[in-house]
């Protein structure tokens, strides 16, 4: 299959309003300099996005290499192909830009093992959409950043945290001074990757119990198909970190997610407990890339980050689940109330 040149690439066209998030990824978020090697992983789909942050790219640094998932073979795309992890090796700088098909989450693992190992300032942008380019892209992270910071202050010393909802979510997760918190509030460091936009904190709970109500989205590819679940919640009841039962009036969406929770020994399993802090987010809009960072609280099921966290468990899947309106006691202090922070 023959690759695309660059040319091609650097002539697809994009909206002019894309101009200042993709500034702001380069420079705010990523802080690419002159003399740094950048990499860009994008698909046809993002094709627009990708080449409007090579544009800022190419501003910055001559030392860049960009693929097009779909130059290497037919998607989904199980493995991610050897040139693009070659120069990964060779990058301090990259961005993944691409929308999720079932059955890929496997090369995206292979992507953040070298990147992980490298110490890569990376931007994961998966799922990336017109309406995150100009919303969530333009934040303003350094004051995301001073909010995330604020409030990993009191998380990294708590115990217990309790989060309730109207709609009916009321759930306890404790944790252990063992156990990471980390912050991905849209500055990317070498230390911890993180997803753009950015804007939560996280960590793996040690236990989780209690009732979640999904009534905004949930993750992986079933995002796409099911987006905003206002109107059709997925109740999930959690006992010991485990899932033990799920309702929805949405039979197709109750038999998928519990299908994807059966994969492996793990993905029923709390992973991940998180707390969105992008404060210039206030409304679901049905994509979990960006309504993961809406100020609440979301948690997943599977793969626990243990690479961050610290935990000493793994499992081969991921998948996110968000709500809406919560208030949020940290220990016994209310830090969050109807979705706004009040601490």
């Amino acid at each position: 299959m023959e690759k695309r040149s660059l040319e091609a690439i650097l002539e697809t066209n994009y909206p002019a309003e894309y101009e200042a998030a993709a500034m702001n990824a380069i420079d705010t978020c990523l802080q690419l300099q002159p003399k740094e090697r950048f990499v860009m992983i994008t698909d046809e789909a993002s094709l627009p996005i990708g080449a409007s942050i090579l544009d800022h790219v190419k501003k910055v640094t001559k030392r860049f290499d960009v693929f097009v998932l779909e130059d290497f073979g037919m998607r989904p795309m199980r493995h991610m192909p050897k040139d693009i992890l070659d120069a990964l090796y060779k990058a301090k700088v990259s961005i993944y830009a691409c929308t999720t098909q079932t059955g890929e989450l496997q090369h995206r693992i292979e992507m953040m093992d070298v990147i992980n190992l490298n110490c890569i300032r990376h931007g994961h942008m998966v799922n990336i959409t017109h309406d995150i380019m100009l919303v969530g892209m333009n934040a303003d992270f350094h004051k995301v950043d001073e909010i995330s910071t604020r409030l990993i202050e009191k998380t990294r010393k708590a115990s217990r945290i309790t989060a309730k909802t109207p709609k009916g979510t009321d759930l306890v997760a404790e944790f252990s001074p063992h156990l990471n918190w980390v912050k991905t509030s849209g500055i990317i460091s070498p230390e911890k990757w993180g997803n753009l936009p950015g804007g939560e904190i996280f960590t793996s709970p040690t236990r989780v119990n209690g009732t979640f109500v999904v009534d905004g989205v949930v993750g992986d590819y079933l995002c796409s198909k099911y987006g905003d679940l206002k109107d059709s919640p997925l109740e999930i009841i959690i006992e010991d970190s485990r899932i033990v039962k799920c309702f929805s009036e949405n039979t197709e969406l109750l038999e998928e997610f519990v299908q994807y929770c059966m994969t492996d020994e793990n993905s029923n399993r709390v992973g991940e407990f998180a707390i969105g802090t992008n404060i210039a987010l206030d409304r679901v809009i049905g994509n979990i890339l960006q309504d993961e960072k809406l100020p609440g609280i979301h948690i997943a099921f599977g793969y626990p980050y243990c690479e961050h966290t610290g935990a000493k468990w793994r499992s081969s899947t991921h998948i996110d689940v968000v709500g809406r309106d919560f208030d949020i006691w940290v220990e016994d202090e209310q830090v969050m109330e109807r979705g706004k922070f009040i601490f």
